[in-house]
């Protein structure tokens, strides 16, 4: 703390705190302006939920997901994100699922909840009711479709982080919510309210977060949105990756950021670029029907989609196949 209280910490010290337990890498939190920042660093899943055949959450199967994510090295654990099916979730079901997690978890990683709304009340409460259940941060997306301007997201973001003391992590992913946060912007809330320290940045626009982190002067924690983009964002000064690549892949996702902070970026470059082609594959279609279907072919049995979403179309699956063999995720 007393290196952290000081400034910047040095990159190889953050690697080999990533390799320590999560209940002593909570004493690497780096202090600003009174408050703690750095929820995580490294690789975060956005983990998906497995359905049963009735379309019901499997909490069995979701059980045996969070063992392998602790024991495989992920650095956190994001639920009921994009990934997750939020979108097509009870909110009765969005809240037992991630208390589900909290409880699963037991402190051996952080857990962070995706609590975001196009209302602002609604995204209150269920930032109120997650904090209840001992998350360790919050993931809150843009409002998506009322596309509110600069000053109204200023205003959405505030009325929620007054509600919550934990950490919040903003997400910016114009492509699915028709609403970009502004360089500016996002380093304006994380210099304004305390408890806001970082975003996820999926917008795609590495000049973007170039623009960001200049702003930013290392006040903001800047997670990766996009599997193909992990080593650039580091690059730039990057916390880590809020990962799909994760889900199949968490100790190779792990290693390719810890070896960056590690000092071996040409190890971290020859991860991202071996990879490369599995991601494409992850998303040649919407996320996350092609992970679940990864995952299915891993027998990991996470099952279906809910609608809208529906089942993988035969090319791309048979693309998605070729790709996790010569990745070596399947025989």
């Amino acid at each position: 703390l007393v290196a952290a209280e000081a400034g910047d910490i040095p990159q190889k010290l953050i690697a080999k705190i990533l390799q320590m337990p999560y209940g002593f890498r909570v004493a690497f939190v780096k202090i600003r302006r009174g408050s703690n920042m750095a929820i995580f660093t490294g690789a975060g899943v956005a983990i998906v939920t497995p359905f049963k055949e009735d379309e019901s959450i499997d909490y069995d199967r979701l059980d045996e997901l969070i063992d392998f994510h602790c024991e495989n090295g992920t650095d956190s654990i994001v639920i009921c994100g994009t990934s997750g099916e939020a979108a097509t979730m009870t909110e009765r079901e969005h809240m037992e699922c991630v208390k589900f997690t909290v409880e699963r978890t037991k402190g051996r990683i952080p857990v962070i909840a995706g609590t975001g709304s196009n209302c602002t009340q609604s995204a209150i409460e269920l930032s109120k009711e997650a904090e209840k259940s001992g998350v360790d941060g919050l993931l809150l997306v843009t409002p998506y479709y009322n596309k509110a301007t600069q000053n109204g997201l200023k205003a959405h973001y505030k009325a929620i982080a007054k509600e919550v003391n934990v950490p919040i992590i903003l997400y910016n992913v114009p492509s699915r919510t028709g609403t970009r946060l502004a360089p500016q912007t996002v380093v304006d809330l994380c210099h304004e309210v305390p408890n806001i320290v970082g975003v996820k940045d999926a917008t795609g626009d590495i000049s973007e977060v170039a623009e960001l982190m200049s702003l930013a002067k290392g006040t903001v924690d800047v997670y990766s949105g996009n599997d193909d983009q992990i080593v650039p964002v580091l690059s730039l000064g990057g916390k880590g990756v809020i990962s799909v690549l994760s889900n199949i892949l968490p100790k190779e996702t792990h290693d390719m950021v810890a070896s960056y902070l590690e000092g071996d970026v040409a190890k971290s470059c020859e991860m991202q670029l071996k990879y490369f082609d599995l991601v494409k594959a992850l998303f040649c279609e919407v996320n996350p029907i092609p992970v679940k279907k990864a995952l299915n072919l891993m027998g990991m049995e996470v099952g279906s989609l809910r609608l809208p979403l529906t089942e993988m179309e035969d090319a791309n699956a048979k693309r998605l196949e070729e790709e996790m063999r010569k990745a070596g995720v399947i025989k």
